[in-house]
């Protein structure tokens, strides 16, 4: 058999076996650790404050923590919050940079925490599935321990009993009405 063609059909099954190969990877499901949170209650002794923000304002201290935490990424993340919650960014795949935006419902938990849903993503010119945007952010992106990027359930996860706060503060949210300006959350202060 010719030379050339041994290596045509060997090169060909390669790039095969590649694009199969990156298209499994994309679409197979992640092993996600389970979500393990606090309930953070106050004791009497606690102080405990009410604090009604702005979607404004609470985007502006969430853009600040999170260029904190994010100072040593490679991807520039913009956080936006107006009717939903807006994250946007780019990708790099198979060399080319590629813009992303996705758009998030926030729900807040019982125990005080946010979950981030999902609702659109527009990556570039591409059809690619949430999950995938997601998977591929989350290995992209070191994000600190209290965000958890939870690809199969097209949700970010953000746990306030790991936020980062002064003194033995903790945060939990009460309510998120974005439709009407509102944003109410709880600073648990101990006061022993």
């Amino acid at each position: 058999m010719n030379f050339w063609k041994v290596a045509f059909f060997t090169l060909m099954g390669a790039i095969i076996l590649g694009f199969v190969g990156i298209y499994y990877w994309a679409t197979s499901p992640t092993d996600e650790g389970s979500v393990s949170t606090q309930n953070i209650t106050a004791k009497p002794s606690d102080s405990v404050l009410l604090v009604e923000t702005t979607a404004d304002d609470f985007e502006q201290i969430a853009m600040k923590y999170l260029k904190k935490e994010l100072q040593n990424s490679q991807l520039p993340i913009d956080f936006s919050v107006d009717e939903s919650i807006g994250l946007s960014s780019e990708l790099t795949v198979f060399g080319v940079t590629v813009p992303f935006s996705m758009q998030f419902d926030p729900q807040v938990t019982e125990e005080g925490n946010i979950i981030l849903k999902q609702t659109s993503v527009n990556v570039g010119k591409l059809n690619l599935p949430p999950m995938t945007v997601l998977k591929l952010m989350d290995e992209a992106v070191q994000f600190p321990e209290w965000i958890i990027v939870r690809p199969n359930e097209e949700e970010l996860f953000v746990d306030l009993s790991k936020f980062p706060i002064m003194s033995g503060a903790h945060v939990k949210a009460k309510e998120i009405d974005l439709q009407n300006n509102r944003i109410l959350l709880e600073v648990i202060i101990p006061n022993e």
